[in-house]
């Protein structure tokens, strides 16, 4: 196969430079903290206010600077940074998720899961377990890529159109999912700041986005399998490498016993919750007797960290994973090892959080976009379209999916509350739009480590074979996933449980 770098060299260049010309993420908030002090003390000193369209009343400029906003930046770092939404729930999460990750039963589940694929269907469940993955932090870009192209290549077919096919489901359909991942609590809590800017009683759960996450679950996979059958693989054509197949291991007889009895365990938590929820006065049912307040959806990451844990720790027990309660431990040690980074972000990402809300730049801004946007009149459609495009370019030069939100999300969430539009709404366009361009940005954290994938088999692949053979999933990716949004828009359907698309500004 010809190496399609040359062809995109500049493009890729561009990108690559673009995108190592940005400090740290870390770096970059705090820059944009400095900034929001000193435009509060410009905006203090000259007056600037405006209308609040909700409240009637005038929003003036604080100055930060001042010696009573001196005070509050000191006085409320810590809590600024301990009480952020998103770091509690990541950090719950992740426990639960640890203990499932290192007993083994993550990854023992995903192999089961693809090797007993029918041949004829074995592209779109690449691509299927490739989405499903995003649910469980990196194992996808860990294991299901690189099985991919073992499995391919078993099958006589190019290994590297298998990996692609994974690629464009873990990565590309990153926010897709039929369960509820930890990027949705993630975000949920960005969105939840972003919007109590307006409305400081405002909420976005978890699960604000679930019903459409759901649905696009399916149609990534869909679009997934048909190009990599009908685009990628004929224009890769016949593998001619000098790798040999590898067999695929099938499940160990102790690996089908760690399933069984981590199914078992399962189906005793579907029970239970079953149980709790379903009958009127329900244990499990919210204070006005009802499944949307319950604390099963309102309390969704607890549930996360208890069901993931004692899954993690059956399977670990059944097959030796774990022989002490220190190894549990130790499992939820290793996926805090990934959080320090996170740590060291949110910091920064909460001051300037904070202090935007506090200066009333925030209100302001939101205010003058949502007037920009009235006078253009270009109706919701268009404003969808435009915020996916100008998501989809930023995460070129971006790669964290929350370090972006939490620039974009006081800006946009206020916007399109201001015009009429849920914070889930916004969210929702936000996550389209940052998924598509995953698969063709070198500045996604994984994107090197899918190369050397890619060379195992193509010694020459670079960052132009890697964009060429991944270009096509996004193009179809963006005008699929555009008209799935524009048609759910139109259909006047809930986003997720108790989560509207529309925002009552009075």
């Amino acid at each position: 196969m010809p190496d399609t770098e040359p062809t995109n060299k500049g493009f890729i260049r561009f990108i690559e430079k673009g995108g190592n010309a940005l400090p740290h993420p870390a770096i970059l908030f705090a820059i944009f903290a400095l900034i929001t002090l000193i435009l509060s003390a410009i905006g203090g000193l000259l007056g600037w206010n405006g209308f609040h369209p909700a409240t009637g009343e005038t929003v003036n400029v604080i100055n930060l600077l001042s010696k009573e906003g001196v005070h509050r930046v000191l006085l409320e770092m810590v809590s600024s940074y301990t009480s952020f939404a998103p770091l509690g729930i990541v950090m719950v999460a992740l426990l639960g998720i640890g203990v499932a990750e290192s007993s083994g039963f993550i990854g023992t589940a995903v192999k089961a899961l693809l090797v007993k694929a029918p041949r004829k269907s074995v592209t779109f469940m690449v691509v299927f377990t490739g989405v499903l993955s995003n649910v469980a932090s990196d194992v996808g870009y860990i294991l299901i890529i690189p099985l991919a192209g073992v499995i391919f290549h078993s099958l006589g077919r190019h290994p590297i159109a298998g990996m692609a096919a994974a690629f464009a489901g873990v990565s590309g359909g990153f926010s897709a999912n039929i369960l509820i991942g930890t990027i949705d609590p993630l975000l949920a809590g960005l969105s939840t700041e972003a919007a109590q800017i307006l409305d400081p009683e405002y909420v976005v759960m978890p699960t604000a986005n679930y019903y459409f996450m759901l649905v696009s679950t399916f149609l990534i996979t869909i679009l997934g399998t048909i190009v990599t059958d009908k685009i990628v693989e004929p224009r890769l054509g016949k593998y001619t490498g000098d790798v040999e197949p590898e067999a695929i291991t099938k499940l160990t007889p102790i690996e089908r016993k760690g399933l069984r009895n981590t199914g078992l365990a399962a189906l005793v938590w579907t029970v239970l919750i079953l149980i709790a929820i379903i009958p009127d006065n329900g244990f499990l049912r919210g204070p006005d007797n009802t499944i949307l307040h319950s604390p099963l959806l309102r309390g969704f990451i607890a549930f996360l960290f208890l069901i993931a844990s004692s899954l993690g720790i059956v399977y670990g027990y059944t097959v030796g994973t774990f022989k002490k309660s220190s190894d549990v431990i130790n499992g939820m040690n290793q996926s805090f090892k990934t959080l320090v980074s996170f740590l060291v972000l949110v910091f920064f990402a909460s001051q300037f959080v904070a202090w935007f809300q506090w200066s009333n730049l925030g209100v302001l801004l939101a205010i003058s976009g949502a007037e920009f946007l009235q006078r253009l009149n270009i109706g919701l459609i268009p404003l969808v379209i435009i915020f996916i495009l100008f998501s989809a370019f930023i995460n070129l030069f971006m790669g964290s999916a929350s370090a972006k939100w939490a620039i974009m999300a006081p800006i946009f969430v206020p916007i399109f509350m201001l015009l009429g539009y849920s914070p889930e709404l916004s969210q929702a366009v936000y996550r389209v739009g940052d998924s598509i361009t995953n698969i063709i940005s070198p500045m996604m954290s994984f994107f090197a480590l899918i190369i050397v994938y890619f060379q195992k088999y193509q010694k020459e692949a670079g960052f132009g074979t890697m964009v060429g053979n991944m270009l096509p999933y996004s193009i179809a990716f963006f005008i699929g996933w555009t008209a799935l949004l524009i048609a759910w828009i139109l259909l006047g359907l809930p986003l997720g449980p108790e989560a509207p698309q529309l925002y009552n500004v009075s």
